[in-house]
C-alpha cells in the first residue's frame, strides 16, 4: 500500500468500518523470490466468504475522460497480472488475488447510479473487485509503450462485482 495514496487510504478505511481484517503490504520493497522480482500487493484481506484476498488497488476517477466511452477505466499493467497470478501460487489454496477498482466517483449526477458509495475524506468511491485469474483471461494489450492491459467494457461489467460479494 502507497500511505500517500487516497485511493489505498480510502480502502483500508473501508475495510475497517465493515470489520474485515487485513495487513497491509509495503510496497516499497520487492519481494525476490527464485531470482524473480515480484510487484508486491497491497493488502492481504480475509474473507469469511470464500477465499482469503490478495488484493491489488487501482484507483480511477468516475466518469473519466469527456466522452462515454470513457466512464469505466480499468486498465492495469502486465505486472500487476503476472505478479498477483505468481503470489496467489505462492499463497496456494485459500487465497486468491483480486483487482479492487477504487473509483473516486466526482460527478454528482453520476453518484447517484451507484447503491453503495462509500465518504471518505471529502470523496465518494465505490470499489469493484474482480478476480485477476479472469481478468487475465480476457485482458486485452493497451499500451504496449506501457505495457498496459485492459478489458471491454462488456466482459468488466460481466466480470466485475460489488467488493461486498468478495468479503
Amino acid at each position: 500500500m502507497l500511505r500517500d495514496n487516497h485511493y489505498d487510504q480510502a480502502f483500508e478505511e473501508f475495510l475497517r468500518e465493515v470489520r474485515t481484517p487485513y495487513v497491509v503490504v509495503d510496497e516499497t520493497r520487492r519481494a525476490l523470490l527464485q531470482d524473480a522480482s515480484l510487484k508486491s500487493m497491497d493488502f492481504i484481506v480475509y474473507s469469511s466468504r470464500a477465499e482469503n484476498l490478495l488484493v491489488d488497488v487501482k484507483g480511477r476517477r468516475f466518469p473519466s475522460g469527456n466522452g462515454p466511452g470513457h466512464r469505466w477505466e480499468n486498465w492495469t499493467t502486465e505486472e500487476d497480472i503476472s505478479s498477483l497470478l505468481r503470489w496467489q501460487q505462492v499463497f496456494g489454496s485459500g487465497f486468491r488475488a483480486l483487482l479492487v477498482f477504487a473509483y473516486n466517483v466526482v460527478d454528482q449526477k453520476a453518484a447517484q447510479g451507484f447503491r453503495d458509495l462509500f465518504k471518505f475524506r471529502d470523496r465518494q468511491y465505490a470499489f469493484f473487485g474482480i478476480w485477476v485469474d479472469e481478468y487475465s483471461r480476457s485482458m486485452r494489450a493497451r499500451s504496449a509503450s506501457w505495457n498496459t492491459v485492459w478489458l471491454p467494457s462488456q466482459q468488466f461489467h460481466a466480470l466485475r462485482a460489488p467488493i461486498q460479494n468478495f468479503l
